[in-house]
């Protein structure tokens, strides 16, 4: 079990070659780009909580575990990639541009401002961050892309189911079901707020205590 988490990281990654190589490619309709990208929300969203549920003891952890967390991030980029590239070459191209623009500027513009480097996370974040120097403020920045991402995804999924030749009530079926995940994901957003990067709270505690033992030490009366 403790390989589950790998396993599904893996698989989304499978899935979003597989919609890049069947619906861009070989112009597969955009029933079988939905279902794909279905699939690979669902590893997304179970992928931390089974790492978390069946961590590996420190002496037996795998190597390539160290990049774990860049594995998923790549896997989440590359999902999403091959979504939006499937809505500009097959849907619309006006929205896809829009969006991969938006996607381009927000993430590497809020990893050089948030973590000091393109692909950025807390872990390596530079010295010179806006997480090391200001934490409180790189949390509402990263926050607030969350929020533009999922609304620009939802977005693209709606405009993809729209696009399948599926009943009506289908689609509207599918819709309102998206609409209401969306919702729950928004407001357990809200209510994660403290903890919105991977291991962000992590770091903000190490800064914490690093502040914290400054000022004792500055405070520390001096012996003669």
């Amino acid at each position: 079990m403790r390989y589950l988490a790998d396993i599904l990281t893996l698989t989304r990654i499978i899935l979003s070659a597989a919609m890049l190589f069947f619906c861009v490619i070989h112009s597969a309709g955009p029933e079988l780009a939905f279902i794909l990208f279905i699939c690979a929300e669902l590893t997304d969203a179970f992928d931390g909580t089974c790492a978390r549920k069946w961590p590996f003891p420190k002496d037996k952890t795998p190597k390539y575990r160290k990049y774990a967390a860049k594995f998923d991030m790549f896997a989440d980029v590359f999902l999403a990639g091959a979504q939006i590239l499937f809505v500009t070459v097959r849907i619309n191209w006006l929205v896809g541009l829009i969006v991969i623009i938006y996607y381009l500027v927000s993430a590497i513009g809020g990893d050089l401002l948030v973590y000091g480097r393109i692909l950025g996370h807390p872990d390596d974040c530079t010295k010179n961050s806006l997480a090391q120097r200001n934490f409180p403020l790189a949390k509402r920045i990263i926050l607030t892309r969350r929020y533009i991402y999922t609304i620009c995804l939802g977005i693209v999924n709606a405009m993809i189911l729209f696009a399948t030749n599926w009943p009506l009530p289908v689609k509207i079926g599918l819709f309102a079901f998206g609409c209401s995940i969306f919702i729950f994901a928004w407001f357990f957003l809200r209510q994660r707020r403290h903890n919105i990067s991977r291991d962000a709270v992590d770091i903000e505690q190490k800064l914490t205590s690093s502040a914290k033992a400054k000022n004792a030490k500055k405070t520390r009366p001096t012996s003669k």
